[in-house]
């Protein structure tokens, strides 16, 4: 028997008459007359007996019907479990994010999205540039936020976002022009290190103008270099999301020579995500744009 045989022959048994049985599968009487005969046909013996006060279910038909109920039991938790993972519910979305982005975006888009989809598990987890891409690679995260360099073919890198890093400064200097890397050496420059993803691009950018920082200092962690600022130990260039998490304590000013960075989403090429895992990429996608617009807006013009 064909799935739509067994359906017509649920719901002759469930209402009594094949015009009853129509109505609840919402089609024509004829077309349920015509794949129950099709289906007795197939099969060789009667499903029911036409009689004056209804349809009457057959010997054979009685012996198939523990079978066919124990089916739609079936089919209806296939329809129950496909609404859940519609909605979401009982899934888990393992997210990481570079050190950066776990406060200034990560904290407020999850909190947007908890208010959409409150039955869904969130994993958070903040990490540097490899761990995160080898998070991935062992299937330990679903995807990640990162700033932009180059992945291994078997992830997939989204752009989301391009802009600018910026200079921090002490909160009272008297500084208002825009930091040129030259004015940021001369004023001990609080350097990235070599390798970082938006230290490769300040190192680049200093070698092609031949300058070479007094300090010696070489700190990962962008949030780092804010403080030791902050601490008075010079000044810095981070990233604009670092920077606007710093913008009541300290000054921000736009670097004269553009430092460009991006940001994007990681996740595994051969591994499709989830629609919930979808909804959460959306929803840090526009917190993303939000909070660049705010901070722009806000503190200088880059």
């Amino acid at each position: 028997m064909r799935l739509r045989h067994i359906e017509v022959f649920q719901a002759i048994v469930q209402t009594g008459s094949i015009s009853a049985a129509a109505r609840l599968l919402n089609v024509s009487q004829p077309n349920v007359s015509r794949v129950l005969t099709h289906a007795e046909q197939q099969l060789g013996f009667a499903l029911f007996e036409r009689r004056a006060q209804g349809m009457v279910v057959t010997a054979e038909g009685r012996r198939l019907l523990p079978e066919v109920e124990d089916l739609y039991r079936r089919l209806h938790s296939i329809t129950q479990l496909t609404e859940q993972l519609r909605r979401g519910e009982g899934q888990t979305v393992r997210v990481g994010a570079a050190h950066a982005f776990g406060q200034m975006v990560l904290a407020p888009a999850l909190v947007n999205w908890r208010q959409q989809a409150a039955s869904v598990s969130v994993e958070l987890v903040t990490e540097h540039f490899s761990t995160l891409c080898q998070m991935i690679m062992d299937n330990q995260l679903d995807f990640a936020l990162v700033f932009g360099q180059q992945v291994d073919a078997d992830l997939l890198a989204e752009p989301l976002f391009q802009s600018s890093m910026v200079a921090l400064l002490p909160q009272h200097h008297t500084h208002n022009e825009p930091a040129t890397l030259e004015w940021l050496c001369a004023n001990n420059l609080l350097m990235m290190q070599n390798q970082d993803p938006l230290g490769r691009v300040l190192h680049r950018a200093l070698r092609d103008k031949g300058l070479d920082p007094a300090v010696s200092l070489s700190i990962k962690t962008y949030s780092v270099i804010a403080d030791m600022v902050l601490a008075g130990g010079g000044v810095g260039v981070v990233d604009l999301f670092t920077a606007c998490r710093y913008a009541d304590q300290l000054k921000l000013l736009p670097v004269a020579q553009p430092l460009p960075f991006e940001v994007m989403l990681i996740s595994r090429r051969d591994q499709p995500l989830s629609q919930s895992t979808l909804q959460l990429k959306q929803v840090i996608r526009n917190k993303l744009w939000e909070i660049a617009r705010q901070c722009e807006t806000r503190f200088f013009t880059l």
